[in-house]
């Protein structure tokens, strides 16, 4: 399955308070209507702590 964009998934994840966790960007991106691509890519990220947005942009690229 392709990576969606960066910029696509930071579109979904507005109001997370950071740090957050795996389950709350997730949470959030089911709210804000994220599509099934968005949030299979949020569910393959590592369950920790993330510090930023730009945490969160690198755990989905790799």
């Amino acid at each position: 399955m392709a990576t969606p964009n960066p910029i696509r998934v930071q579109k979904f994840l507005g109001g997370v308070n950071y740090p957050a966790s795996k389950q709350d960007i997730l949470r959030t991106a089911r709210e804000s209507g994220a599509d099934d691509e968005v949030v299979d890519a949020l569910n393959g990220i590592p369950d920790r702590q993330y510090d930023g947005p730009t945490a969160v942009s690198e755990a989905v690229s790799e």
